[in-house]
């Protein structure tokens, strides 16, 4: 069985679905960082970003941990 890092939606860092929450706690990085990015990239492209996102909040599963 692998023993890496798993990547999961948050259940502590959730504002909309958990995924920027996530990817911080994944990447180990504040999740404001990532939520600016984020709304950067949305910016040069909102449909992109949007879609993204949504794609992103589907395939990603939801935290087992508490």
């Amino acid at each position: 069985m692998e023993n890496g890092k798993r990547l999961y939606r948050s259940n502590k860092e959730r504002m909309v679905c958990g995924v920027c929450g996530g990817l911080a706690e994944y990447f180990a990085v504040d999740p404001t960082l990532v939520r600016l990015a984020w709304a950067v990239v949305t910016l040069f492209g909102i449909v992109p970003g949007l879609i993204a996102y949504i794609v992103a909040a589907i395939i990603i599963p939801q935290s087992p941990y508490v």
